[in-house]
C-alpha cells in the first residue's frame, strides 16, 4: 500500500466555497483580525424537491434552528428530525441535511478565529464526535431560542462598538443551552484535576488525527504507547486517567473512534475497504476486516451496502 494518494471525500468547505456555492460572491471581510460570523434565515423548500447540501466538512462552525421535518447524516448516524430541532456543526464532522417539507428557522457561522480568544469550544461535547449534535425541540425550547438568535440579529445589525463580544455571549448561550441537552456524563459530576488535563490533552491529540482526506490521508498516531510517548507520561499512568475521567481505557477510546470513522469512510467515501484499512492504520486488511466486524457485527463491505 505504499505511495497510496487517493482520495478519500472532498476536502473541508471553507467560507469561500461556502459562499460561492450558496451566492455566487463573498463578502469583503470574510477574512479579517477578528475572524469571521454571519448570520442567514434558511432557504424556502421547493415543492416536489429535496433541499440538500453536499456531504462533506466545513472549516467553519454552524450552529442551526430548523423548523420543519428532515433528515441528517452526521459522521456515522442518520437522524430523523420530525418538527423541529437545534444542531451544532464544527470542522471536524461531516455533515449533510435533507430538507422533505416547507421549512423555517435560520443560523449562524462563525471560524475558529472568531472565538479562539474567549476560550477553546472544542472542549464541550456538542462539538466533539462521541457528543450529540442534534437536538429534537418542544415549541417551548424553541421560542427559547428564537429569542437568543433575535438578540443575536439585534447586534449584529447595530453600530455598537462591543457588538462581537456580543455576539460571542450569544453563542455561549447557544452552546450551554445545548449542553443543557446533553445527557449527564461523568464528567458532569467530577472536579476538574490532573486526571482530566491529561485527558484533555489526549483528546485533543486523538482528534488532531481527524479528519482523514486527501490532506491528511493517514494515522500519524495510533497505539497508548504512542499517545503517552507524545503526552510525556507513563502509558498506565494515562490509562488510569482516561479510566478516571471517560470510564473508558486508552485502547477503548482510540478503537471507538477508528470505528466511527470506519463508518464515515465506507459510507461515504471511494476508497475500498483495503484502502481504508491502510488509512486507519491496519497493517492488514483482514485484521481490519475482523476489528469491525467484532465491533459492528457485520463486515466492511456489507455495512457499505447496506
Amino acid at each position: 500500500m505504499k505511495g497510496f494518494k487517493t482520495k478519500v471525500m472532498e476536502r473541508s468547505e471553507s467560507l469561500e466555497e461556502f459562499y460561492k456555492r450558496k451566492f455566487n460572491w463573498l463578502p469583503e471581510n470574510i477574512r479579517n483580525d477578528i475572524g469571521y460570523f454571519n448570520m442567514f434565515r434558511l432557504e424556502p423548500y421547493s415543492h416536489g424537491k429535496l433541499t440538500s447540501i453536499p456531504y462533506r466538512r466545513r472549516d467553519f462552525y454552524k450552529i442551526m434552528l430548523v423548523k420543519g421535518h428532515g433528515t441528517v447524516y452526521y459522521a456515522d448516524q442518520v437522524i430523523e428530525v420530525k418538527k423541529q430541532a437545534l444542531s451544532f456543526s464544527n470542522p471536524l464532522i461531516p455533515y449533510k441535511w435533507e430538507h422533505h417539507e416547507e421549512l423555517q428557522g435560520q443560523y449562524c457561522i462563525f471560524n475558529q478565529h472568531f472565538m479562539s480568544h474567549f476560550g477553546n469550544i472544542m472542549q464541550y461535547e456538542i462539538f466533539q464526535p462521541t457528543g450529540n449534535h442534534v437536538f429534537e425541540l418542544t415549541d417551548e425550547q424553541v421560542i427559547e431560542i428564537e429569542e437568543v438568535f433575535q438578540k443575536m440579529e439585534k447586534d449584529f445589525k447595530s453600530d455598537y462598538k462591543y457588538k462581537y463580544d456580543s455576539i460571542r455571549n450569544h453563542i455561549f448561550e447557544l452552546i450551554h443551552y445545548g449542553l443543557k441537552l446533553q445527557p449527564n456524563t461523568l464528567n458532569d459530576r467530577q472536579p476538574f484535576n490532573a486526571s482530566h488535563r491529561i485527558t484533555a490533552m489526549f483528546t485533543e491529540l486523538l482528534e488532531r488525527q481527524f479528519p482523514i482526506e486527501d490532506n491528511h490521508p493517514k494515522l500519524d498516531i495510533r497505539t497508548p504507547s504512542e499517545f503517552a510517548e507524545h503526552l510525556n507520561v507513563h502509558v498506565n499512568h494515562l490509562n488510569r486517567a482516561l479510566k478516571e475521567v471517560t470510564g473508558k481505557t486508552t485502547s477503548q477510546i482510540i478503537q471507538d473512534r477508528l470505528l466511527q470513522e470506519s463508518k464515515v469512510l465506507l459510507k461515504h467515501s471511494k476508497w475500498n475497504v483495503g484502502e481504508i484499512a491502510y488509512a486507519l492504520g491496519f497493517t492488514e486488511v483482514t485484521h481490519f476486516n475482523n476489528f469491525f466486524k467484532k465491533h459492528v457485527d457485520t463486515s466492511p463491505m456489507r455495512f457499505r451496502e447496506e
